[in-house]
């Protein structure tokens, strides 16, 4: 009976991690455009928040998006030049007894947005807008350049000693998008 148990355990965690990783998070709308000055970068991620993920959030779980992106200048027959990179955190905390959520953006300084309703913090958490990624007058006229961004998720961080014996079941929740790529002359 125990090896039934076990068994069955070890198949129902299996199955969950499969969902949690074979969900279709990726980056769409992606823009690179430019200020007088700077390199400005927008992009969303959709298929990023499954229905477990959304109950964690409203059950007041913190949960944290990082988005990273680098521009590389491409040069033929060398290895392409890194020129920037960046890491972007959104961050979404409910506050069951105010019915509110608090979400912060790096890109917005730490500055706290709040909204009252789940699909308002779900765009705002998904969207990174009018981000610079590089000067301008780093970059060369008439060079071809590449930009990439991922998106990462890892809900969960516990205290030390809880963090080992739940780390199993933590990663259920955690996903990251493929690179996006999308090259560019400047």
């Amino acid at each position: 009976m125990r090896t039934i148990v076990w068994t069955f355990t070890i198949y129902a965690c299996l199955l969950a991690s499969g969902s949690a990783r074979g969900q279709d998070a990726r980056i769409t709308d992606v823009i690179i455009t430019n200020t007088g000055d700077d390199l400005i970068l927008y992009f969303k991620v959709e298929g990023c928040f499954t229905e477990d993920l959304q109950q964690a959030i409203l059950n007041g779980v913190r949960t944290t998006f990082t988005f990273m992106a680098s521009l590389d200048r491409v040069r033929n027959f060398w290895k392409d030049k890194n020129q920037a990179s960046l890491e972007i955190r959104h961050t979404v905390k409910y506050n069951n007894l105010k019915n509110e959520f608090v979400i912060t953006r790096s890109e917005d300084d730490g500055r706290s947005i709040v909204v009252n309703s789940l699909g308002e913090a779900k765009i705002i958490m998904a969207e990174v807008e009018n981000v610079r990624i590089a000067k301008l007058n780093g970059l060369e006229r008439n060079h071809r350049y590449q930009v990439r961004i991922k998106a990462e998720l890892r809900k969960i961080t516990l205290p030390l000693r809880l963090h080992y014996v739940f780390r199993f079941f933590l990663f259920l929740w955690d996903f990251e998008t493929d690179w996006y790529t999308t090259d560019f002359t400047y």
